[in-house]
């Protein structure tokens, strides 16, 4: 990993440490290595602190009195909570980004989607869910709204863990798929209306599988 610059500061120390938290690389519950992170990013024990907090703001992680920082865990609740949130921002970025889409947005959004087909039929679970994530949030970044783009960026940062690395039954992955076709022809129709319904109902599909429920502590 490349060390970053002292210039950024805490500001992309906190994104690299989101990262880890996203990917599961510092579970949830488990202390936050300062002295590893510090060594690893290449930068003092300030500007991490100083990103510690901004990550305790954003319920990423929880500051321990005289004792650093712990990644924060996802209860069931926080969970549902959570994707309920994101079910209608979803919504509504596939209301928007049916109006705003531009050519060449669409075309990068169908070309992630025949390459997630292609994991699909090979059964690689684990580039699918990727491609997958990658989709949504060209959704999100096509609906060309910075405070809706901002407010989903944090959220799916906490949930993504869970979101996009959950074992899927042999019926929910078809079934998702089937609500994926249904979204590129909606985009293709530039039918925001049509594909902020079908994102709706595709998260909530997402939330009642029971895989999510089994990660959740």
């Amino acid at each position: 990993m490349d060390k970053i610059r002292q210039s950024t500061l805490h500001g992309e120390v906190a994104e690299r440490v989101r990262d880890l938290i996203a990917q599961g690389v510092l579970a949830p519950g488990s202390r936050v290595p300062e002295k590893q992170l510090c060594e690893q990013f290449g930068v003092s024990r300030t500007p991490l602190r100083e990103a510690l907090k901004v990550l305790a703001h954003e319920g990423f992680v929880e500051l321990l009195p005289n004792r650093g920082a712990r990644v924060a865990k996802l209860t069931r609740t926080t969970l549902k909570n959570t994707f309920e949130v994101m079910q209608s921002l979803e919504a509504l970025a596939g209301e928007l980004a049916g109006a705003r889409i531009s050519d060449p947005e669409l075309a990068n959004i169908e070309a992630l989607h025949y390459q997630m087909l292609a994991h699909y039929k090979s059964g690689n679970m684990q580039e699918y869910l990727l491609t997958n994530q990658q989709i949504h949030e060209a959704i999100v970044v096509a609906s060309q709204n910075d405070v809706l783009i901002d407010v989903y960026k944090n959220l799916n940062h906490r949930v993504r863990r869970v979101r996009f690395t959950a074992e899927l039954s042999s019926d929910y992955w078809s079934q998702a798929v089937s609500e994926h076709e249904a979204m590129i022809e909606a985009l293709r129709k530039r039918d925001g209306k049509e594909l902020g319904s079908i994102l709706s109902c595709h998260l909530r599909n997402k939330v009642e599988v029971s895989a999510l429920e089994e990660m959740a502590e």
